[in-house]
């Protein structure tokens, strides 16, 4: 069968009030769906509009057109101020099935509250309010998530996605801060054994980092090149060389002593140590590279060396008053088992290589990581346009 793409959106106010984190750890733990891309884009009025009577002529004749009429209230600029929604495009066998059974229904009767359950995204996250004194009156109605119901509505509406998002960029950023000078932007790197299997530790991890109270302005899949993956932990070669190379010299110094029954001179020590011990550093450099790109650096060609990678992670951009220290002090330090409890690597870590996570660590390092990864270039739209065949 072929591998059909369908999509979840997540609405303005579930963005706001930091739902994103929740509402992906459903997705991602209750589908055999490979997330194939993401964006948070602003939607304008003439977008918003289109989309709205989309959803108004597939409502039911008996049926009150309450998510056409919320998409128009609320995704449009207000005040002249873009909202941050975000897009979920997923690729499997029957997309739309699976995603709908998430997502939930929308039930337009009145329910009783000891009815309700947290089954589905709608039912945890979604409020349909109506009127005590009329039953027919919406007072009250928040979707959370939007998702089509059949394949045909998924193709209609992605086209409509594509064709706004290209040549946007990929960072939202829709807000003036009293004080710009005290705002930062922090990259985060959800690195590649949290999409080994599908699982919540994704949407859980972002959950964690909800509460320092800053803004993601964006968001994308990412497959490292061999040479992106090369260049963005660079730094850390040289690291390694000087903390691990005396470690290796000297246990391969005790060894050989052992084994041939006496004392190496300190020269040979010194040799050991700039040679095998060296090797050894840079061996668990290139673990580090094959880690991120699932490709080892040594007799590569140029074009292996750019060509994307087959393991994925995801990229956040966080953006608020002191967002570097904010999310390194969520994260935890580099080795699992230093983490204090509650932070990421903690919960989620192994050993210092799979950590879970990045986060940059200083303005500067933000700088130089977003260009690596491209931070303003999402994919999400390419993909839809090959899906539909340009």
């Amino acid at each position: 069968m072929n591998k059909k793409l369908s999509y979840v959106l997540v609405t303005p106010y579930a963005i706001q009030k930091s739902r994103t984190g929740g509402i992906l750890a459903r997705l991602f733990s209750r589908t055999d769906l490979e997330l194939a891309g993401a964006q948070i884009f602003a939607p304008d009025a003439a977008f918003t509009n289109t989309y709205s009577e989309a959803l108004r002529q597939r409502t039911a004749a008996n049926q009150p057109p309450i998510l056409a009429d919320y998409v128009k209230q609320h995704f449009s600029p207000s005040d002249g101020k873009p909202h941050r929604a975000l897009l979920l495009v997923f690729r499997g066998d029957n997309p739309c099935d699976q995603l709908h059974n998430i997502c939930g229904h929308f039930n337009t009767q009145k329910v009783e509250i000891d009815a309700l359950c947290g089954e589905t995204i709608r039912d945890t996250y979604s409020d349909l309010i109506y009127s005590d004194d009329n039953p027919n009156e919406v007072r009250y109605f928040e979707p959370a998530v939007l998702t089509p119901r059949n394949q045909e509505e998924a193709d209609s509406d992605l086209r409509l996605f594509a064709g706004f998002l290209e040549g946007k960029e990929n960072l939202v950023q829709n807000v003036t801060y009293p004080d710009p000078s005290k705002i930062e932007r922090t990259l985060v790197i959800i690195k590649p054994d949290n999409w080994v299997y599908n699982s919540l530790r994704p949407g859980a991890i972002i959950d964690i980092f909800s509460r320092t109270g800053l803004r993601i302005i964006g968001l994308k899949a990412h497959r490292f090149s061999l040479a992106q993956a090369l260049e963005f932990y660079g730094p850390v070669e040289e690291i390694l060389c000087k903390k691990l190379s005396p470690r290796y010299g000297k246990k391969a110094k005790e060894l050989l002593e052992k084994e041939c029954g006496f004392t190496l001179s300190e020269t040979l020590a010194d040799t050991l140590t700039k040679t095998y011990g060296v090797d050894c550093a840079v061996d668990q450099f290139h673990q580090i590279v094959e880690f991120m790109s699932g490709k080892r650096p040594c007799g590569q060609s140029k074009e292996e060396m750019e060509k994307l990678g087959e393991i994925k992670c995801m990229i956040l951009v966080y953006e608020g008053e002191n967002a570097v220290a904010k999310i390194r002090d969520v994260l935890g330090p580099t080795n699992p088992l230093e983490a204090p409890d509650g932070t990421v690597r903690r919960e989620f870590g192994l050993n210092v290589m799979v950590n879970t996570a990045h986060a940059s660590d200083s303005a500067e390092s933000y700088e130089r990581e977003q260009g690596i990864v491209q931070v303003n270039k999402n994919m999400t739209c390419a993909i839809i346009k090959e899906y539909l065949g340009g």
